[in-house]
């Protein structure tokens, strides 16, 4: 396939930025997405100009890192993949394919499609975490009965790998499907009961210091989530904080 690729190119956080035309020729449709841009930066290389910067870590679809904004889409035209796992033989012969960085306060650009999500750790770091007594006295999980549907549905909000695309997909740039989804994880489970109220408190507390902004009760999020997070978890999320505010 021969393709027109406009990238956004932007040399560090102050620079103004640009969208750049770069054509890629000999495009197998069984190439990866990022394998496709390997190749462009391969032929920018050889011509001595900058390779395009886009974060990238496992290629598996696991660890989120892959978070491209193309053709208007967070994680393109694909459902429920990663960047990565996003193949070639989802364009036609001669598309031009628009790649630009997730877009939002909160993810400030650092260059060319690489952005910081360092919002999404402090987020974490507020409440995302249980009380586990290790001193040698430790109960085992399984001790603890668990109903399967409390369990399913919490290991359906853990499968979230903190991408973003539920930010950039959002015209309000809103975490509340990644936040609903860390508290949910945990709210389902006796494990969680302990910090649960402070918990949820302090991780939309550090939400809104953030930047991002609110539900827009669109659906975008959970339609372009790579792993299809369930928009029950912004629902419980916020019943979550309700018990918790009157607790306060």
């Amino acid at each position: 396939m021969n393709l027109t690729l406009k990238i956004w190119r932007q040399k560090n956080a102050s620079d103004k930025g640009k969208m750049v035309d770069y054509p890629v020729s000999d495009i197998s449709p069984d190439m990866s997405f990022l394998e496709m841009l390997d190749v462009l930066n391969e032929q920018l290389i050889e011509q001595g100009e900058q390779p395009v910067a886009f974060d990238h870590d496992c290629r598996e679809g696991i660890c989120g890192m892959c978070s491209l904004y193309i053709n208007g889409e967070a994680h393109g035209p694909d459902r429920g993949v990663t960047t990565c796992q996003l193949h070639m033989r989802m364009f036609k012969d001669g598309d031009t394919i628009t790649i630009e960085p997730f877009r939002a306060t909160a993810f400030p650009v650092i260059k060319d499609l690489v952005v910081d999500r360092s919002a999404f750790d402090r987020v974490q770091h507020a409440g995302g975490f249980i009380s586990v007594n290790t001193s040698g006295n430790t109960i085992d999980a399984n001790a603890i009965p668990v109903n399967k549907h409390d369990a399913d549905d919490a290991f359906a909000a853990a499968t979230c790998i903190g991408c973003g695309a539920c930010v950039a997909s959002c015209k309000n740039s809103s975490a509340m499907l990644f936040v609903g989804a860390k508290v949910s994880q945990f709210a389902l489970l006796p494990q969680g009961q302990v910090e649960a109220t402070d918990r949820v408190l302090n991780m939309v507390k550090q939400m809104d210091e953030e930047g991002f902004g609110n539900c827009t009760n669109t659906g975008a999020c959970e339609v372009e989530c790579p792993k299809g997070i369930s928009l029950e978890n912004i629902a419980r999320m916020n019943r979550e904080y309700l018990k918790a505010a009157f607790k306060g």
